[in-house]
């Protein structure tokens, strides 16, 4: 079954950007970082969930916590994720997503799965369902079913990338069924890093982007 194509990218790109993709291009949902997380200081989507939502973009907020490898806070711990937790679902709050909807935690890693990242992701997700919002998680296809298992009520996001080296993208964005990444019950399958998207002459720039695909238009909204 195919699926949904969809994109994130650390900065906003601009309103005139994104209202520029949802009208030329098959791009139908957006990451939105929440900004002043551990690891994602930069607020620039902040603000700007009614906006996009009222263009037809559907909307993958995003949680940048604790790592263990690469940039950004090193400190997983049950105490940290309880604390991250709590601020991801006061940040849904604030940013005015419905309850319900699904945030996504990002892991970076592969495995294995430290056991003190285990115990911060474990009290992460019971801090976002008690602040009344879902888990998401966005983790490596070879994590998938470790998580899945661990956490069952969290939807998936995979990575599986051919490359992370910078290379040129174009419309109309692949959008193949999520399950192609490894792992059958994905919700949604991030197949492209590193890409550039050259838009028209008149938006006069080009967009670094991560390309996806996901089972729904939407894929943080609540559970139907």
């Amino acid at each position: 079954m195919p699926g949904f194509a969809g994109f994130d990218t650390d900065i906003y790109p601009g309103d005139d950007v994104m209202s520029w993709l949802r009208t030329n291009t098959n791009l139908a949902w957006c990451g939105y970082y929440l900004g002043g997380a551990p690891s994602h200081p930069d607020t620039t989507w902040m603000g700007k969930r009614a906006a996009l939502q009222g263009n037809g973009w559907g909307i993958a907020p995003v949680y940048v916590g604790q790592q263990v490898t690469g940039p950004g806070s090193q400190n997983p711990s049950a105490a940290t994720g309880l604390q991250d937790g709590s601020q991801a679902a006061l940040m849904m709050r604030s940013e005015g997503f419905a309850p319900g909807s699904y945030v996504y935690l990002d892991l970076e890693n592969g495995p294995p799965i430290p056991q003190a990242q285990m115990e911060y992701v474990t009290s992460w997700v019971a801090a976002v369902v008690n602040g009344g919002f879902m888990p998401g998680i966005y983790c490596s296809h070879l994590l998938a079913q470790t998580i899945s298992t661990s956490f069952p009520s969290s939807r998936i996001w995979a990575f599986k990338v051919p490359t992370t080296a910078s290379h040129p993208v174009a419309a109309p964005f692949p959008c193949p069924d999520p399950a192609g990444c490894g792992y059958a019950a994905a919700h949604a399958w991030q197949l492209d890093q590193n890409g550039v998207h050259s838009l028209l002459p008149e938006i006069e720039s080009s967009l670094g982007m991560d390309s996806s695909s996901a089972v729904s238009a939407d894929p943080g909204a609540p559970d139907s």
